[in-house]
């Protein structure tokens, strides 16, 4: 299996400096880049590719090896293939008939990644940190910056990135044949229903509260936005300030990815098959489609936007998304069956009798079923359908 190690840099005020520089130059690349292929499909109809951009790399070096010269070569070409994507990405929404979103310029604020695609082409990783020893990871033109490892790593380092946070470096290691780590079975199976109210209800009638970490945060993080509206554009101030607002919404992903990674890891821990249900998160977070008023042209009647904004911002703060991610991380590393099932009517339906209906769920969180008047907690009743279709499932993929 493949996992990927994240690791926070402790570089000196001079390493600093060149890893500023070596995103800056990279940047350089992927805009000029950028700037070829739009040049040329607007001058003379021509499309360029990415094998024809990697060609000039050569020359590119050569005439500026004070800047483009400095750097590792794989790093550049990783770069230019990550433009290529770009394209690919917006080519394939061009077909499937989406908002399509023509590739961008890169600003000094959004392009703060660089990765070399092989361990020992430009980068090398010091696997005998693993020791007890100082770990360390060596950059060509940034020189071997100081990595504190928090945990071993295993497999076979295939990539490395570095990546800048705020005022914070990282290193990413993507890692190929990573060992899996089996639990001991436990024999218990459960279904999980995500929800608003609580982060999460299982099978068992055990409910995980919503930390809801932006809300509680939603005050500090309003200040710090009005305090950056405040400041004049290009001032030492607004930066000042762009390192707090930064630092605030850093502070609340941080409790998301800890409050997500300990959850999923007592499921894990727990059951050896776990059904949830397969949520289209995308699409719940969707605005809702103006209404046009036919009596009146050039006006709407009301669309319930306001208030489909705030269940989005209570979806997109309970992360259903990234929790997911990494439950489904863990359950492959530790073993685990993962089950993802259609979630239409999980709700609506009667866990005694079967009946489907809208009206069987009374309140957010009352069922009773009108047909045999079985009474329950809605998300208790979710989280038990969940559980049975991903038990269905299992035995139509087994059978």
């Amino acid at each position: 299996m493949r996992r990927s190690y994240k690791f926070l840099l402790r570089p000196t005020a001079g390493q600093v400096q060149s890893l500023g520089e070596m995103l800056r130059d990279h940047r350089d690349l992927y805009n000029g880049a950028l700037e070829n292929r739009r040049g040329s499909w607007r001058d003379r109809k021509m499309s360029v590719s990415c094998a024809q951009q990697q060609a000039q790399l050569t020359e590119i070096r050569a005439f500026d090896p004070q800047r483009q010269g400095r750097w590792s070569f794989s790093s550049q070409q990783a770069t230019l293939r990550r433009l290529d994507k770009a394209f690919q990405a917006f080519f394939r929404r061009v077909k499937a008939g989406e908002t399509p979103g023509y590739p961008r310029f890169k600003g000094a604020g959004w392009f703060n990644t660089v990765t070399w695609p092989t361990d020992g082409d430009g980068c090398r990783w010091d696997s005998t940190s693993q020791s007890g020893g100082d770990a360390r990871a060596y950059f060509k033109g940034v020189g071997h910056v100081k990595v504190h490892q928090h945990r071993p790593v295993c497999g076979r380092v295939k990539t490395v990135s570095v990546k800048r946070e705020g005022r914070r470096w990282y290193v990413v290691l993507s890692c190929d044949d990573v060992p899996a780590e089996p639990l001991p079975a436990t024999g218990a199976i459960v279904g999980i229903d995500m929800g608003i109210a609580s982060f999460l209800t299982t099978s068992d009638s055990e409910h995980v509260p919503n930390p809801r970490h932006a809300r509680k945060a939603a005050e500090r993080l309003t200040r710090a936005q009005q305090a950056l509206s405040r400041c004049k554009r290009g001032s030492n101030r607004r930066k000042k300030v762009r390192r707090r607002v930064a630092a605030a919404y850093g502070k609340v992903r941080r409790q998301r990815l800890d409050h997500a990674h300990k959850t999923a890891l007592r499921l894990v821990r727990g059951f050896d098959l776990i059904a949830h249900e397969d949520l289209k998160i995308r699409n719940m977070v969707r605005a809702p489609k103006p209404i046009a008023d036919p009596d009146s042209p050039g006006q709407f009647l009301p669309n319930g936007a306001a208030a489909k904004a705030g269940l989005n911002r209570s979806i997109s703060d309970a992360g259903w998304g990234v929790f997911l991610a990494i439950l489904a991380a863990k359950a492959e590393s530790a073993g685990r069956i993962l089950i993802a099932v259609d979630p239409r009517n999980t709700s609506r339906t009667c866990p005694a009798c079967g009946h489907v209906a809208a009206e069987n769920r009374v309140t957010q969180e009352k069922f009773r079923c009108v047909a045999c008047g079985h009474t329950a907690h809605a998300d208790v009743v979710g989280a038990i359908n969940v559980l049975r279709a991903g038990l269905a499932r299992r035995e139509a993929l087994t059978g």
